[in-house]
């Protein structure tokens, strides 16, 4: 075959994935153009997809699993592609993001930066910006995270809004992200927040000391059936709990978060001095 380009699996999921495409396709003895016309895109796709050139779609994906007959099983092409989808993300997060659409009541606390719910844009690219700067995520998957971030926000204005109960460690609204534009956008976008009918917003002070129950951030979901879930991070993953006997007391150290933090009103003050470089 003239011009066939050596794949390498192991240099991106991108590769891997293209590397399957092309042994199932040979394991058919199928020509490009014979795949092509099975699954109604060109061969140009299709060598494109193979090379890794062009990032798979779901309904292609789909179209995979139909004519080599991998539906609905363990390893569909539709599996790997949501594998790739959420290959940036902690293990764990996109199962909690599930559920965090349909939640009646979020509880969240958070450390260092603003939670992705609160986010502006700006904020979330200069954040995902540094992540690429690392290495830790390419300039794609930064893309994604935004994306996603701003798609979360979207359950906020719901017709069936949950109750947003939002504690801020004091170093969320200190740490600088970006231009001073960003931050100032920032902070506007959180007191907006703080004005709305169906969420409370408030920022856990550092002199607060060992009164503040919590290390990492927590997020505890009550859904429209009351019943409970939290979302915990570490480093490295994500835990999504579902048995009440383990949230339950998550969600009494929240109450007690919330009693120790200052009002919102006071919160709002101290926001404002922030934005007036006043702390």
């Amino acid at each position: 075959m003239v011009n066939r380009k050596t794949l390498s699996p192991e240099s991106s999921p991108a590769a891997a994935y293209g590397a399957r495409v092309r042994k199932s396709r040979e394991d058919q003895s199928w020509t490009q153009d014979e795949l092509a016309a099975r699954v109604a895109y060109s061969s140009q796709h299709i060598s494109a997809i193979e090379t890794a050139r062009k990032p798979p779609t779901l309904p292609f994906s789909r179209k995979l699993d139909q004519v080599f007959s991998f539906s609905n099983s363990a390893d569909s092409f539709e599996q790997e592609w949501r594998d790739m989808r959420h290959g940036s993300l902690l293990e764990g997060f996109p199962e909690y993001v599930a559920h965090e659409g349909r939640a009646a009541e979020i509880r969240l606390y958070e450390v260092g930066v603003i939670p992705g719910l609160l986010q502006t844009p700006e904020y979330a690219a200069t954040l995902e910006a540094d992540a690429v700067r690392r290495g830790a995520i390419t300039a794609a998957q930064a893309r994604e995270r935004v994306d996603l971030a701003l798609r979360r926000q979207a359950t906020l204005s719901r017709p069936t809004a949950p109750q947003l109960f939002a504690v801020l460690d004091e170093g969320c609204i200190r740490r600088p992200m970006g231009t001073a534009d960003v931050m100032n956008a920032q902070y506007e976008r959180l007191l907006e927040f703080a004005q709305m009918p169906n969420t409370v917003l408030q920022v856990a002070p550092f002199s607060m000391g060992a009164r503040r129950p919590f290390s990492l951030p927590i997020t505890v979901l009550t859904m429209p059936d009351r019943s409970l879930m939290s979302y915990a991070e570490s480093s490295q993953r994500g835990h999504l709990e579902r048995e009440s006997a383990f949230v339950l007391p998550t969600l009494a150290a929240y109450h007690q978060l919330q009693a120790e933090a200052p009002s919102q009103a006071d919160s709002v003050a101290m926001i404002e001095r922030a934005r007036k470089g006043m702390f």
